[in-house]
């Protein structure tokens, strides 16, 4: 008589003996060493990624620079006419050139976080495992490349409808200006868009929050730039404003990479 083959239980189901471990399954808890889990990217990469949509964004849509660009180009038309003056120098030339650039960023400001909070974009950018100072900075980028934009149709314009010296001595010293104020409008003007975009009336409180804290940028460009719009060039710009300048753009760039987390959360 042929003996029954004995019955082989799978590992699993055999009963223990006494004292013995259980055997290790593929459940087990995270291996040893202090493995964590994976990171999302890196703040330049996630920096980069932002910008990119931003750019791509705006060239598509085309919603901020042609009314920038077209308000500024009015507004010098209109002070051409109301003025009745064939050029304009000094101080009066300054004053006309940064209050128009001043409002006209402020239709840039006012539609930074529009699309990404109207579309889910804020949303979803805060459940991604990310820096979220890479908002922030990719932001402020953004808008420093309109206020770029802004100001190579603009002040070509205003040298042309308003401007009675010639500028183009002048545009070495006057880039410096240009560059130390736009720094100044992209850091607020980040911060104030950030803070004004989840309210009702984030168009009024927008202007409301932001105009009151570049008065010192405006004041402070206007008096460096001054010099340098008069006939027969001047002087350069003041080394005083240039650097109240870029002390005001520290400071408010500090305190706006310190509370944007803050902001994004409420």
């Amino acid at each position: 008589m042929s003996q029954a083959a004995p019955s082989i239980q799978p590992a699993a189901e055999r009963p223990l003996a006494p004292g013995a471990a259980a055997p290790a399954t593929g459940d087990a808890g995270p291996p040893p060493g202090g493995a964590t889990r994976p990171h999302g990217p890196g703040l330049a990469t996630t920096i980069a990624a932002v910008l990119r949509k931003e750019l791509l964004v705006e060239l598509r849509t085309l919603e901020s620079l042609p009314g920038m660009s077209l308000f500024a180009v009015t507004t010098f038309v209109v002070f051409h006419f109301a003025l009745n003056r064939g050029s304009v120098d000094g101080d009066l030339a300054a004053g006309i050139l940064w209050v128009t650039l001043l409002f006209a960023a402020m239709l840039g400001v006012n539609r930074l976080f529009v699309a990404d909070a109207d579309q889910g974009g804020l949303d979803a950018f805060l459940l991604a495992p990310v820096d979220r100072s890479a908002l922030l900075v990719a932001k402020a980028l953004a808008l420093l490349a309109y206020l770029a934009v802004l100001e190579l149709v603009a002040v070509p314009a205003f040298a042309l409808l308003l401007l009675g010296p010639s500028l183009w001595h002048a545009m070495p010293a006057l880039l410096a200006v240009l560059a130390l104020a736009d720094l100044g409008v992209a850091a607020i003007g980040t911060l104030v868009a950030a803070l004004a975009v989840r309210t009702r009336a984030r168009d009024l409180l927008g202007p409301l929050l932001a105009l009151p804290l570049l008065i010192p940028v405006v004041i402070g460009a206007a008096r460096a730039s001054a010099p340098l719009l008069s006939f027969g060039h001047g002087g350069g710009p003041g080394a005083r404003w240039l650097a109240l300048l870029a002390l005001y753009d520290l400071v408010f760039g500090l305190i706006a990479y310190a509370v944007f987390d803050f902001l994004l959360e409420d």
